[in-house]
């Protein structure tokens, strides 16, 4: 089994003018689907992880052999982050959370604006290329944390469950905000996709790796 490129959920005009259609063509035609193209590279010469998810590969690189192993943490962070990043976007774009997740992130934050503002400093105080995200953390009585990470890791790695994705590689705004990261950071949140942000929180208790499986539009792997 090979790692496929997911398809986009909307045409690349649709989070116009948000995110400009041609950003949008070379963000997942090309630079997704390097990741996807380099990680089933690099897992040719070994038939015994064909059969892995991306996140499995993710969560248990300590059996990935050594020489290819940070060729997959790369690739397969690459393909699952984008994967996630995708589906956190809508053409339809919700506006505001409601619900169970409104009133987590009310408890956490102290409200919706103090929440956005503490996810756009972290994205635009990130040193270099990564992902600002948030996540519901495995302690602290599953609170809900804006994490940054560098590369592409994820909170996962962990053991925090992404609730929300944001991508700050340059790749993702460079032509439409040149180096303001934080136009684009604040220019992003009329598309995301609450709707998913809130499926996600509200399965986000299962730490079970095999229920992180199927997530990223990936086929779950075996469990043995």
């Amino acid at each position: 089994m090979k790692h496929t490129l997911p398809p986009l959920p909307y045409d690349y005009a649709a989070l116009e003018p948000h995110i400009d259609a041609h950003t949008m063509m070379l963000h997942h035609d090309q630079h997704h689907a390097s990741y996807v193209a380099n990680l089933n590279s690099a897992l040719e010469k070994f038939p015994e992880l064909h059969k892995r998810t991306a996140f499995w590969l993710l969560l248990n690189l300590s059996k990935v052999p050594e020489k290819m192993r940070a060729a997959v943490r790369q690739n397969a962070g690459g393909h699952v982050n984008h994967s996630l990043f995708w589906r956190a976007m809508s053409p339809t774009g919700d506006g505001a959370p409601t619900g169970l997740i409104a009133d987590a992130i009310k408890r956490d934050f102290g409200g919706f604006e103090q929440f956005k503002a503490r996810f756009d400093n972290a994205g635009v105080k990130l040193f270099g290329s990564g992902w600002v995200l948030l996540a519901r953390a495995q302690q602290d009585g599953g609170r809900l944390q804006v994490y940054t990470t560098s590369g592409h890791d994820n909170p996962l790695m962990q053991g925090h469950f992404p609730i929300l994705v944001n991508d700050v590689w340059e790749h993702a705004y460079y032509l439409k905000h040149e180096n303001r990261r934080g136009d684009y950071l604040k220019g992003w949140w009329p598309v995301v996709n609450w709707e998913e942000a809130a499926r996600r929180f509200e399965r986000s208790d299962r730490s079970a790796e095999r229920d992180w499986e199927g997530e990223g539009g990936l086929v779950a792997a075996p469990t043995a």
